[in-house]
């Protein structure tokens, strides 16, 4: 996957050059229909398993959240990030993790590439005085405490860009934040507090990762897998189907069910993310565009990297082109979300070839009336 779309990129954005995209009739099936979730099912997509939703927009509502569960956990805690920076929030939150795994299984994995180039990079509001930012993350996290660490090592420079946070098998939490201060109180962002059976299907995974993240790599798969819990129901949950990009395993359903939903949209594509970059994707939308339907973006006004502003500029520019609608948001926004029609599609991928080709990215879909509603009240509407 690396040997060919790294290249592929380097050349599309750099020589002009004629991409092919295969334009076929849009789907039929609507997005938000039962025949939608029949197409994702005919398409390989996995299948949905039930589970509540609750929208935590910001690190105000979600650092809070988190606080309170790891306080009550009693029995694990388990955090996957692509980055766990060494600013003093996530001292903090490494501090609070050291003590718990005094009394309970608590395991740490991050991305070894994402968090060293954070922890060189300075937050944009200035740390308490006299903080003196740890040298050694992983030594940190381990001095003086029970606690497990791994970091998800960079081959090809292929990253693990998944966020996954677990609470005694019983609370899952997924989205665009790390630990550091940008998510605690700089950038807007969103996570999703997830309960129900499907958590199990959470936890499988990061074992798994797990497993590979030791010291004998995929030869660790090879051992048997740690016991999970079964969850119990929960009365109100809704299907919701996990898509992962994995091209270690060739998964790519992200990238499958994302161009699925745009291009079988009839009346509404909304989405917000800081990096659009993915030529099939950014073609599909504008099509959609030039077909009426109401095709609205949200991006950061400025962004944390000055070549994804050049390109989200081009994007955006094309869109509006087309008939589509671009909103600047007045600071940085990290959120990944999308609504085509009644079908929603969130978690830590970006629109760019980095999520749907080449890292690891961890999403969720789902169609229930409710939550698409709550997403649009607390997501959209208010940043439009």
């Amino acid at each position: 996957s690396v040997l060919w779309h790294r290249p592929r990129e380097i050349v599309s954005a750099n020589v002009n050059v004629p991409l092919k995209l295969a334009l076929t009739p849009p789907p039929e099936e609507i997005p938000g229909t039962q025949a939608f979730e029949r197409l994702l099912d005919r398409s390989n997509i996995p299948a949905a398993k039930t589970g509540t939703l609750k929208w935590l927009v910001d690190g105000k509502r979600f650092f809070p959240d988190l606080d309170r569960e790891l306080a009550a956990a009693k029995r694990s805690v388990d955090l996957q990030v692509y980055i766990f920076d060494n600013d003093d929030i996530a001292v903090r939150y490494a501090d609070k993790l050291k003590e718990r795994s005094k009394d309970i299984n608590v395991r740490v994995m991050f991305d070894d590439m994402g968090s060293s180039f954070a922890q060189t990079s300075p937050p944009e509001t200035p740390a308490p005085k006299g903080f003196v930012p740890p040298t050694n993350m992983p030594l940190y996290l381990r001095s003086g405490s029970e606690l497990e660490v791994r970091r998800t090592l960079n081959p090809w420079l292929v990253a693990d860009h998944s966020k996954l946070i677990l609470v005694d098998n019983r609370i899952a939490y997924i989205g665009g934040m790390n630990v550091g201060r940008e998510y605690f109180n700089e950038w807007h962002d969103l996570m999703i507090r997830i309960e129900g059976p499907i958590v199990a299907d959470f936890q499988r995974d990061y074992n798994r990762t797990w497993r590979k993240a030791g010291p004998y790599g995929d030869f660790g798969l090879l051992r048997p897998p740690r016991f999970t819990r079964r969850v119990p129901p929960v009365g109100d949950g809704a299907p919701v189907r996990v898509l992962r990009t994995d091209p270690a395993e060739g998964r790519y359903e992200i990238l499958k069910a994302t161009l699925m939903g745009i291009r079988a949209a009839r009346k509404r594509i909304w989405i917000q993310n800081p990096y659009v970059a993915h030529d099939d994707i950014t073609m599909a939308i504008e099509e959609a565009a030039r077909r009426g339907v109401d095709v609205r973006m949200i991006l950061p006004a400025r962004g944390d990297s000055t070549i994804m502003d050049v390109a989200n500029i081009a994007v955006a520019r094309r869109l509006i082109q087309a008939g589509g609608k671009v909103y600047n948001y007045p600071l940085m926004t990290h959120m990944k979300v999308m609504i085509c029609d009644d079908w929603a599609c969130v978690g830590s991928a970006n629109l760019d070839t980095l999520s749907m080709r080449i890292n690891r990215e961890l999403n969720i879909a789902f169609r229930d009336p409710g939550q698409v509603k709550e997403l649009v009240d607390k997501v959209f509407l208010p940043d439009f």
